[in-house]
């Protein structure tokens, strides 16, 4: 059986709303990181089958930079999760409130 696009958008979709409830139902900024890269997993996923389906490649250059800048997110979040972490010994988000003002 030849995968058509439905299947790709379903799984893509997918992968993003279990993205989307690790982000929301974490306390941990790990498990908050890890679930805002499986979004942007989902959609790069998609974005690779719109190029697959439609012979264009301009799909594939955008999630090219779509991963750059995820790396780049996941850098400057572990960057302050270790901040966190050296500064309360717990990598909890609530404690992230008292960095305000």
């Amino acid at each position: 059986m030849i995968p058509t696009l439905q299947s790709y958008l379903l799984l893509g979709s997918g992968i993003f709303c279990l993205g989307l409830f690790a982000a929301l139902s974490r306390r941990n900024a790990v498990g908050l990181l890890v679930g805002i890269e499986l979004m942007a997993n989902g959609v790069n996923l998609n974005l690779v089958a719109f190029s697959r389906f439609t012979g264009l490649v301009d799909y594939q250059v955008f999630a090219l930079f779509s991963i750059a800048l995820t790396v780049a997110e996941v850098v400057v979040g572990l960057a302050i999760v270790i901040l966190i972490f050296r500064h309360h010994r717990s990598i909890d988000t609530d404690l992230v409130s008292e960095f305000e003002g």
